[in-house]
């Protein structure tokens, strides 16, 4: 059996040498937007096209002609849409499911081949990495299986895709509030959280809440 691994996040690259090694078949790792073609996987001939944390649209003609699962940080039909990690702690959700699901033309609607439980504490970093760790077994669970996909129950409720903006805690008024937004933006790739006075940008990392107060690495800029 041959599969894809689509990702565009360095977390998941180490994932098609330790499938491999745990499933004994073939994984092909895709981390470019422009290698992602319907003649591409025709060459390849998945049995599965796995996309983790994958920040393009998926093209209809894959989805539609290959076996297409995507691993969702919710337990849906909660939260479907985008930046799950960071819209559920900003709600104050700090444990969810991760779910696998068929990629079809609804974004997070399709069926669902399996959940499992998961936390969301500590730095958005570690918890991609610890997401990373739970995706690779329920992909292995997935091949050994073969299970089929289950249509989603409930009441829908969508996540909005946060912007650059959205990471401002000014208007913060709680610490626990500002370290959740520290940590939930602090990994590769994402804008950090920041506040602004007339004349400075402040960047927040590496958060850590303690008695009172809450402690952070702080980059200032000038602002333009």
């Amino acid at each position: 059996m041959t599969c894809v691994i689509v990702t565009n996040r360095t977390w998941y690259e180490h994932l098609p040498d330790m499938l491999e090694g745990i499933t004994g078949h073939r994984f092909i790792l895709i981390n470019q937007k422009n290698d992602l073609t319907y003649d591409r996987l025709q060459e390849i001939r998945p049995r599965y096209v796995f996309f983790l944390h994958w920040s393009y649209i998926v093209p209809s003609e894959i989805y539609e002609n290959f076996e297409c699962v995507i691993f969702h940080m919710t337990d849906v039909p909660f939260g479907r849409g985008g930046s799950p990690l960071q819209n559920l702690i900003a709600r104050g959700v700090y444990e969810t499911k991760i779910s696998a699901l068929r990629c079809e033309k609804d974004i997070d609607a399709g069926p669902v081949y399996l959940k499992k439980s998961f936390s969301l504490h500590g730095a958005a970093e570690e918890i991609y990495m610890r997401a990373a760790t739970v995706i690779q077994a329920m992909i292995a669970e997935i091949i050994m299986s073969e299970p089929q996909p289950v249509a989603q129950t409930g009441e829908p409720v969508f996540f909005p895709r946060r912007k650059p903006e959205d990471g401002a805690i000014n208007n913060l008024t709680e610490l626990e509030k500002i370290y959740d937004y520290i940590r939930m933006l602090d990994a590769e790739g994402y804008p950090p959280a920041y506040l602004e006075t007339d004349n400075f940008r402040f960047e927040f990392s590496r958060a850590a809440l303690k008695d009172g107060h809450v402690v952070a690495d702080v980059i200032i800029k000038r602002k333009a």
